[in-house]
């Protein structure tokens, strides 16, 4: 990471990176308003200070000391309410304790800026807020295009230079789709490799906790953070010894022209670099939705957590996302045992498969964001949710980890090619998405 660079050096200190992001959030011509709903201004300062006071003096600190992030509205910080971007929970008692997540933040050093917005209750892909407004997609933001969800706070922060890595959630693809959309790199490790005490819960099964941030290798350090492990970047594998997976169904149906074009041009680029990618059915994948008529686990699940308030503030929440909670009340206890049976044989049949392969690898989303005023309709939003979600939700449903990079060329509407890794597979995935990187380079919007 480039800005651990700088502080190690002194080409820049935490207080100056503090501000400036402090700056781009104040900015009344930016996004920071939507994008966050709670600034942690005067302690973020003061946190600042105390690590330059502490390279000042030549105490040892970590590499990432000093670097500004942002945190998701599920999390817990000490003394805040975690309001899970609704304003029914406003009224429930602030944090005890940080998120265990984001105790290893601070004890890496790494400053928590602020509380970023998201989909109310994260139950939704395109990332917009009705209570706290939607943070715009920095491609096109005359037009007031959507960030993605449900991490969108997240993803802008790190587009705009309002934050320099972000901590969000990844249910079926909720910090890959915003990542995409923005024109950011977006990671959801395997669930179990990071800790989610303090955090809303909207899927016990599915929900995944990851970063979004600028590079791969940015994502790779603050996954290290995250999970416990070594603090290192993975070194790029051999693209000349890369296998790749294409599923030939499912993954590539109702490609909107502007991203067929930029994974099209990222899969020559990668092939002419040396990776094999091998076009087949993954004929597996037919089946999810039928094995989702009902709304899988994330319906269910969440059903079982927010039936009562529900019940209680029905008119307070989001219909978009309300209806789609319900869907776990038709539910019985044998659908929900059949969702776990179909899960166990669809992982055990697609193991098999990815046994001669490194990686999956295939567009993030078939659509780029759309703007907000052609969301307007119930028919037109709940197509573009369940388009957006269509392929990152894979790999919450196999349980594996999953990377979504940049690909579109300067000037394009971001588009997101994504790799998917088995299970336990993480450090192997970054190691693949910082040579596909390589080559593919970071696109700006």
């Amino acid at each position: 990471m480039q800005l651990a660079e700088e502080l190690a050096t002194g080409r820049r200190s935490a207080r100056q990176l503090t501000e400036e992001c402090l700056d781009r959030i104040a900015d009344p011509d930016g996004q920071g308003a939507a994008t966050y709903i709670k600034v942690l201004a005067l302690p973020a300062r003061a946190e600042a200070d105390a690590i330059d006071r502490l390279r000042a003096a030549g105490v040892s600190v970590s590499p990432l000391a000093g670097i500004p992030v942002s945190v998701k509205d599920l999390f817990d910080i000490a003394g805040h309410v975690t309001t899970a971007g609704t304003r029914v929970l406003r009224s429930r008692p602030p944090a005890s304790a940080d998120a265990r997540v984001v105790s290893r933040l601070r004890a890496a050093g790494l400053i928590v800026i602020g509380r970023t917005n998201m989909t109310e209750l994260a139950y939704s892909g395109l990332g917009l807020n009705p209570h706290y407004g939607t943070p715009l997609n920095p491609f096109d933001r005359a037009t007031g295009r959507i960030p993605g969800g449900s991490s969108s706070g997240a993803a802008v922060s790190v587009a705009d230079g309002m934050a320099h890595g972000a901590l969000g959630t990844d249910t079926g693809g909720s910090c890959r789709i915003p990542a995409a959309l923005c024109g950011v790199v977006g990671f959801k490790p395997t669930a179990e490799r990071v800790p989610r005490a303090g955090v809303v819960m909207l899927s016990s099964t599915l929900d995944s906790v990851g970063p979004l941030a600028r590079t791969v290798s940015c994502c790779a350090l603050l996954d290290a953070v995250l999970s416990g492990d070594e603090l290192r970047v993975p070194d790029p594998c051999s693209l000349r010894a890369l296998r790749l997976l294409l599923p030939e169904s499912y993954v590539l149906e109702d490609l909107e022209p502007v991203v067929a074009q930029s994974f099209e041009r990222a899969l020559e680029t990668l092939s002419a670099a040396g990776a094999h990618i091998a076009r087949a059915p993954l004929r597996e994948l037919l089946r999810l939705p039928q094995i989702h008529t009902k709304g899988g686990f994330s319906a269910a699940e969440s059903y079982a957590e927010y039936r009562h308030i529900l019940d209680a503030h029905a008119d307070a929440i989001d219909p978009h996302v309300a209806v789609r909670i319900l869907k776990g009340r038709e539910q019985t206890a044998a659908d929900y045992l059949d969702l776990q049976r179909a899960r166990s044989e669809m992982q055990r049949s697609v193991r098999k498969v990815m046994a001669g392969f490194d990686a999956v690898v295939m567009p993030t989303a078939p659509i780029s964001a759309p703007p907000l005023q052609e969301l307007a309709d119930d028919t037109s939003y709940f197509r573009a949710n369940a388009l957006v979600l269509r392929n990152p939700a894979i790999a919450n449903f196999l349980d594996g980890c999953a990377i979504s990079i940049p690909v579109q060329r300067t000037g394009e509407a971001p588009v997101g090619l994504m790799l998917m890794g088995e299970n336990g597979r993480d450090r192997a995935l970054l190691s693949i998405a910082r040579a596909a990187e390589s080559v593919l380079s970071p696109r700006t919007v």
